[in-house]
């Protein structure tokens, strides 16, 4: 999916809504891990129950690769199953050396080879430009690099600042804008940084950033909008358990559509706010 086609979905839909697909069997209900595949049977209904809603879906490989080849079979009938209008993002947050990251593209960007054709991943970037570059040698396809996260252990190296007084979060984006574009690189933004996306945007004032951590992480939408949207949205914010674990019953698909519903509401009114819809 290319930049204008996402930007075209997001007002579309007036939404830019991302679903994650964390699956876990312990956490689905208990009706349907009597079926052949519950992790599809589970997945295939919250798409088709949010799909109108949203503009992405992020399954997070590991919630797949944990179950081995059944896993991996279950991801790649969930990757067919996405509307493909909908941007998809393989969260796997690879990084390695560059041979080694060609094959990871091939893993998720190469139908032929592996059976999935996401339009993008997260990468982490520790190990540097051969390590996201065999990215974005695949057409029309998005490395979405982490930047500024909000999980516990961010603050442990994410923070530092060198003599100039940049911090490394800051370094990171401004060595990896180099390496691509607007057309094929985001970033990776936790939602609870709140006014952190004033630096973000200093650093990367057109790049979409993918924004997890809105809904049960605590993450306000308001915040985010304010400091972090620009003129064209600019924003892919991803709810999870907050939209698929919203019931165990077997209601779960509408529960889904109902709290995925509220967030599209309150985007379309940001949206609105910034001029980017009418």
């Amino acid at each position: 999916m290319t930049r204008a086609e996402l930007i075209h979905q997001i007002k579309e839909k007036r939404s830019f809504l991302c679903v994650g697909l964390d699956t876990d069997l312990t956490k689905i209900p208990e009706h349907l891990l009597d079926d052949e595949d519950p992790i599809y049977s589970f997945n295939k209904a919250i798409i088709d129950a949010t799909a109108d809603l949203c503009v992405a879906y992020k399954p997070n490989i590991a919630f797949y690769e944990c179950y081995g080849l059944k896993g991996w079979q279950s991801l790649q009938k969930t990757w067919a199953a996405l509307p493909k209008d909908c941007f998809s993002i393989a969260d796997a947050k690879r990084g390695d050396i560059g041979n080694t990251s060609g094959r990871y593209a091939m893993a998720f960007f190469d139908e032929s080879n592996s059976g999935l054709g996401f339009d993008s991943i997260t990468i982490a970037p520790y190990m540097g430009k051969d390590s996201v570059t065999p990215f974005l040698d695949f057409k029309d396809k998005w490395a979405i690099v982490l930047a500024l996260t909000s999980n516990e252990g961010s603050r442990d190296f994410q923070n530092f600042e060198n003599k100039e007084g940049l911090q490394l979060f800051e370094q990171v984006i401004d060595k990896v804008n180099t390496w691509g574009n607007i057309d094929n690189l985001m970033y990776v933004v936790g939602a609870t940084r709140g006014e952190g996306f004033i630096k973000i945007r200093e650093h990367a004032p057109e790049h979409f950033l993918l924004v997890p951590g809105v809904g049960a992480q605590g993450g306000s939408l308001e915040d985010v909008c304010k400091y972090g949207m620009n003129g064209d949205c600019g924003l892919l914010v991803n709810s999870t358990r907050g939209i698929i674990y919203a019931s165990k019953g077997r209601d779960f698909a509408e529960r889904a559509r109902e709290e995925a519903l509220k967030l599209q509401k309150e985007m379309e009114i940001e949206l609105l706010k910034a001029g980017i819809i009418s």
